[in-house]
Formats: C-alpha cells, sequence, structure tokens
C-alpha cells in the first residue's frame, strides 16, 4: 500500500521508520516531514492543520492510507477531511479527539465509562480555583484544558505557583482550567489501536517528564523513555483493557462520537489501584520509538485494521523479548524558548556503531544545503535495544555521546534505576 504520514516529529519518524521496514508499503510519504524522515520517505509541503490541503495531497499521491501523528491536525479535523475524501485514514475524528483536546471533556467521558482517574473541579473563575486548590492541598495539580504540548500541566508544592499557572490557563486559554487531586505511585503509558469497537493494546512503556536528572526541573514534552517494564504487573494491560481502554471506546461509541485510531492512556499505579492520569488522541513521544522499537507486527497493516474497522480479525501481535531505550537530545534553553540553527554533527558515526541496535530518530532537525541543522526544542531521539535494559541503555548512551550540538541537554539517567533492578 501507498502510505502518507503527516507530522514531522519524532513520533513520526518512528512510524516512518517502521513502515519503511513493512514490505507491504509499495511507497512511503511524509508531510511536512524533517531532515531523518527524508532519508526514508518522500517529503512534501503541506500545512498539517488543513485538513482539505491534506486530502488533495492525499488524493494526488494515490494513497492507500494517511497515518495523522499529532494532536492538533486531529483536534482541528484533518482526519474526517480525509475520510470524506474516502481515503482510509488512522486517527481519530475531531469530536472523538476531544478526548485530549479538552480535560474536562475527557474527565466527563471517564465519568460516564466507570474509569477511575483522579478526584477533579473545572474551574472557570478564580474563586473557582481558590476553592479546588483549598480541597485538594498540596501537591497542587493544575492542568489546562486544551492542547499545550506536553507542557500544560504544573504539579509543585508552591499554592502561589500553582494559582498562577491556574489563572494564566484561564485568562490566556479557553477559559477553563482542571484542578485534580494528587496520584502517588509510579506512572505507566499504554497505546491501544482501536477501529471503535475492537480494543487491541500496546507493549506499555514508562517515560521521563521532567527536564533535569532526578526527576527535577520543569516538566517537558519526554526527555526519555524504556519499555518493558520489567517492574509491573503482569496483568497490568489486561487491567488497563477491561477498566479503561475497552470502557472509553465503549462510552464514546455510545454517545455517537466512536474513537477511531491511537488511544493513549496515561495511568498512576497508586495505592488505591490504576488511576488515569489523562487521554492523548495519538502516539505519544517518546514511547512510540520505544514501543515501536520492539513491535514485530509489520505496522502498515494493523494501522490499516483499525482506520477500516477490521481489527477483530488481526492476528495477535508480535513483540520482541529485548528492551528499547530512548534519549532525548534537546537545544538550548529547552523546554523554555529554544536555540535553533546550530549544526548537528555526528550522525554518520551513531550510523556506524551498532546499527540497528542504535539509531537516530530526529524530532526538531531541518536540512540546509548539506548539514543538519536544529529546528525546535527536542532535537533528537537517540533510540536503542539490547537483551536487557543495561544493554540498551549502553549503546543508547554510547550513541548519544557521538552527537554533537551546540548546547545541548539530555538527562543521563533515563531507565538507569529499573536497569540496576532488572539485573538484580
Amino acid at each position: 500500500m501507498k502510505v502518507l504520514v503527516i507530522g514531522s516529529g519524532a513520533r513520526e519518524h518512528a512510524l516512518c521508520r517502521s513502515l519503511s521496514l513493512d514490505p507491504d508499503v509499495t511507497a512511503l510519504h511524509c508531510a511536512p516531514g524533517n531532515a531523518g524522515i527524508a532519508e526514508v520517505a518522500e517529503m512534501h509541503a503541506v500545512d498539517a492543520l488543513d485538513g482539505a490541503a491534506v486530502a488533495r495531497l492525499a488524493g494526488g499521491l494515490g494513497a492507500d492510507l494517511v497515518v495523522v501523528g499529532p494532536e492538533a491536525p486531529l483536534v482541528a479535523g484533518v482526519a474526517d477531511a480525509v475520510r470524506v475524501a474516502g481515503i482510509d485514514c488512522f486517527g481519530p475524528s475531531a469530536e472523538a479527539a476531544r478526548l485530549e483536546g479538552s480535560k474536562a471533556f475527557a474527565k466527563d467521558v471517564m465519568a460516564g465509562a466507570g474509569v477511575p482517574t483522579a478526584r477533579s473541579y473545572v474551574c472557570a473563575t478564580p474563586a473557582e480555583i481558590d476553592a479546588a486548590l483549598d480541597a485538594f492541598g498540596a501537591p497542587y495539580v493544575v492542568k489546562d484544558d486544551g492542547l499545550a504540548a506536553g507542557k500544560g500541566v504544573v504539579v509543585t508544592e508552591d499554592v502561589d505557583a500553582a494559582r498562577e499557572h491556574a489563572l494564566n490557563c484561564v485568562t490566556a486559554g479557553g477559559g477553563r482550567v482542571v484542578v485534580e487531586e494528587f496520584l502517588d505511585g509510579p506512572e505507566v503509558s499504554l497505546f491501544a489501536v482501536t477501529d471503535g469497537r475492537t480494543v487491541v493494546p500496546l507493549q506499555p512503556a514508562q517515560d521521563f517528564k521532567r527536564a533535569l536528572d532526578g526527576d527535577q526541573g520543569p516538566n517537558t514534552g519526554g526527555m526519555g523513555a524504556y519499555s518493558p517494564l520489567p517492574w509491573a504487573d503482569p496483568k497490568l494491560v489486561d487491567e488497563v483493557l477491561e477498566t479503561v481502554l475497552q470502557p472509553t471506546v465503549d462510552e464514546l461509541r455510545r454517545r455517537g462520537t466512536p474513537f477511531s485510531g491511537l488511544l493513549y492512556a496515561g495511568l498512576a499505579i497508586t495505592s488505591r489501584g490504576i488511576r488515569v492520569i489523562e487521554f492523548n488522541a495519538r502516539f505519544g513521544d517518546p514511547e512510540t520509538q520505544v514501543v515501536l522499537a520492539r513491535l514485530r507486527t509489520p505496522l502498515a497493516g494493523v494501522l490499516r485494521a483499525a482506520a477500516n474497522g477490521t481489527l477483530a480479525g488481526l492476528e495477535p501481535l508480535r513483540w520482541s523479548e529485548e528492551s528499547a531505550v530512548t534519549v532525548v537530545v534537546a537545544s538550548h534553553n529547552y523546554p523554555g524558548a529554544p536555540r535553533t540553527g546550530d549544526p548537528v554533527e555526528g550522525l554518520a558515526e551513531v550510523a556506524e556503531l551498532d546499527a540497528p541496535a542504535a539509531y537516530v530518530l530526529h524530532a526538531g532537525t531541518r536540512r540546509e544545503g548539506g548539514a543538519v541543522l536544529s529546528a525546535g526544542g527536542r532535537v533528537l531521539s537517540v533510540t536503542a535495544t539490547g537483551a536487557d535494559l543495561t544493554e540498551a541503555r549502553d549503546r543508547a548512551y554510547t550513541a548519544v555521546a557521538r552527537v554533537r550540538l551546540d548546547g545541548s541537554q539530555h538527562r543521563s539517567d533515563i531507565a538507569a534505576r529499573v536497569a540496576v533492578e532488572q539485573r538484580g
């Protein structure tokens, strides 16, 4: 089949890499893409938020399947426009993508589905914000109701900082903010592919949101991830499917807004059981990088089955027993306003190291002449696999050491504690 991927980040590079290895994919296109994606797919210039333009491009290319990577195009209705044009599309409708586009909507869906989540208040005034903060106490959890590129959440012991973020969300955002109780316990990311009825979970992963080692510093879009989770209950995936994923998909279908695409559940494994922190309507970044590194079932057929409603007939997914680790190399000052335009060097040296066990996925890059330049906050996702997390970490960090980007930053402790525990 001919496949068009929409997006320009490391998530889309991971998707394109997997699709390029799929023998059923005869032509692979990406719009707008990045410097790394250009090595495996034909690039096209298009406004990813313009559904009509994306549909025209897909039609002109004769695409059999369009895969929409980022959340903003989904919320903007790009998947709807592609489907209206008669082309299979992996990604939910704009109405169903509200599950990510509005925290308040997600809370309402969870309530209807009986999905366990944090207690919360949706606030629109300073008085409501103060009452909610007082009700829960520290640590305070304040979430922008709308899309915030993974950086709209503040978790703090400082009530003034929590109130300031909440007021900013109300005044600068959509007029609402969600204040909720703090959830203890480790966090897990679990993706599921669904056609609106059948739900097929992928393997769980864990990401690292804070900018600095030891989970210090500000929240980011994610500084690294690993999979599998040696410490997790073997029944975790089945339990989440039964109590979270399937009920959510069933509730959305009951409401007349069926969800077809990738349902991402961010979970907290608390002392009181599993609780949903958030839903996303697309593959997460950087977890996608490690999950797809372990997937052995060809990807295109899985995505198309979700797009055309035939997931129930899909063979069980096959997974590698290996571990995968990804380390994000970010620009100077990330997650603040990043410095861009710096040369990215050493990529050829990584390719010579231990391919295909270690490789670089581009996030914020562009090509100028013969050079690759930084073009965003998160620049690269350096990904590696190994027999266990220790070997995967060693390979990933050996590759990171070959990358040269002036002023860049990365965490040195991705999966470190768990790798030590796994080796015993």
